[in-house]
Formats: C-alpha cells, structure tokens, sequence
C-alpha cells in the first residue's frame, strides 16, 4: 500500500505567538552523558552517533526540558545482526512519580525486522505497550520518529504517519503527563537478557561495535501552555486516521489493551475510552 504524506499535516497548526520551531545542533542541544569515547557528535553538530561494545553502551540526553511540543529525530538503527541490542530515543521527568514517552527498537537477527516498542508513564506507572514491525528497514536508511505531545493526547509518528495515540483520559481517573517537564534521552545498549525473542537470542559480540546514528533534530515547543492548550484540539485529520487504521492493522505485534491473559478482570479503563 502506497503512502503519501499529502495530508498528514495531524491537526498542526500553529500560531507563531504560541510555539516556538528551531531546527537543533548536537552540540548546542544536547549532552553526551555516558560510554566514554562511544558518543560521538560529527559534521559541525548536524550528526550524533552512540555505539556500544562487549564493555560498554552509550548515551546523551538534550540541555533543555521540555513541557508539550513536538519533537523530531531521524535515526538510522544498527544494520545486520543486531540481535539483544536495544536503542531507547525517549522523553522522560525526573523522579519516582515521573512522566515517560517511549520509542524503544529492539534488534534482530540478521533479515528480521526490528521490532517498535511504545510506551507511556504516568506518574511513575507505565505498562502500556504496544509493539510494531516497521513497513521498511530502519537501518538502511534514516527515518524520521517523532513524539507530538499535547494537553488532549500523545501521538507517536513514524515519517510522519500516526501509529499510536494516547489520550487524556483524567476523566475517568487516569493521569495524563502534563505538569512535569521532560528531557529527550537516547541510548544504545545491550539487553539480550530480554530484548530479541524474549532472551533466546544473545548479543554477537564479534559483530561489535554496534552504532546508530542520529540527524535533523527539531522542536516545536510551547512559548506559553496556556495558549498551547487551545491549540487544535482534533487528534488526526480523516487521512491520518486511515493511515494510522492501517498502521495497527498490518504492523501492530502487540497491544496491552488486547491482553487479557495479562488483564484477565478487563482491560485498563484507559483502553476502553
């Protein structure tokens, strides 16, 4: 199935009295905060890399907190046998009851597809996976993996197509991240205790180094969230709807609102509003 991204605009209009949009520099946006010489920052701060061997993985995290936006990074994942290694490109608050929103690529065998791990924690509680395969090699070529993050909802996009969106659901009791500022995290490490077919398949060590590389950071962030609140309400627009159905219907490996081995009593009250 083709996909154009005519269309795809996912109810982003902006007033330029409300966000603020910079496209970022590695060395101006971020810190290289773990691994040693394994981070590296090239091309005048247009391009990152973290790599990861049998001592160590690495990993960096942005200056700045942010509090609603919307976050771009293009990454190009570890090629080949990337079986038990894990790169995290995430956004996180601080502390025991902190907010998190997850992208997390889990490595395969050589000629497997990655697998799309999702995740959203709400004061320190997360448990909301869902898992997609990608419709293209992610370490072939860069792509684009972006978090727009709003008062209403969460959507995760993948080269600017919807696969998950997370709704404000205080309504019905649940908490929504919306009063702790978060960091953008990225990390590249080794979890073949869990990561590839549950543990079975373990790190190729004489594959090492691992790298992936990152470019084109941008952000488009609130100025002032109380006008950022009345920013366009809608989630998707009608074409991103369709591409967003077609996503979870062809790619989609796992969703815990579906699990009812792991909720026998009924799904989360999230999943059913």
């Amino acid at each position: 199935m083709g996909i154009s991204s005519n269309g795809l605009l996912v109810g982003l209009v902006f007033s330029s009295l409300m966000v603020a949009t910079y496209a970022g520099n590695f060395y101006q946006d971020f810190d290289l905060t773990w691994g040693g010489n394994r981070p590296k920052i090239f091309k005048g701060g247009q391009l990152l890399s973290l790599s990861l061997d049998k001592v160590s993985g690495s990993g960096f995290q942005s200056k700045k907190e942010y509090l609603f936006g919307r976050i771009d990074m293009q990454l190009k994942l570890v090629p080949g046998n990337s079986a038990g290694t894990v790169t995290a490109y995430y956004l996180s608050s601080q502390g025991p009851t902190h907010d998190e929103i997850d992208f997390e690529f889990l490595g395969n065998l050589s000629g497997d597809p990655y697998v799309l791990h999702t995740n959203v924690f709400t004061q320190g509680k997360g448990n909301r996976e869902q898992q997609f395969y990608l419709w293209f090699n992610p370490s072939r070529n860069f792509h684009t993996y972006s978090v727009i993050w709003k008062p209403q909802h969460i959507i995760f996009l993948v080269d600017n197509i919807p696969i998950r969106v997370f709704n404000n659901a205080e309504s019905v009791g649940v908490p929504f991240p919306k009063s702790q500022p978060m960091r953008i995290y990225s990390s590249l490490w080794n979890a073949d205790d869990w990561a590839t077919r549950g543990g079975l398949v373990k790190t190729d060590w004489s594959k090492a180094p691992f790298t992936a590389y990152y470019r084109n950071f941008n952000v488009i962030e609130s100025k002032i969230s109380h006008s950022f609140a009345e920013w366009h309400t809608n989630a998707l627009d009608a074409p991103s709807r369709r591409r967003l159905r077609w996503v979870q219907k062809y790619f989609m490996i796992y969703n815990y609102c579906t699990d009812l081995k792991r909720f026998p009593q009924g799904p989360p009250v999230e999943c059913r509003h």
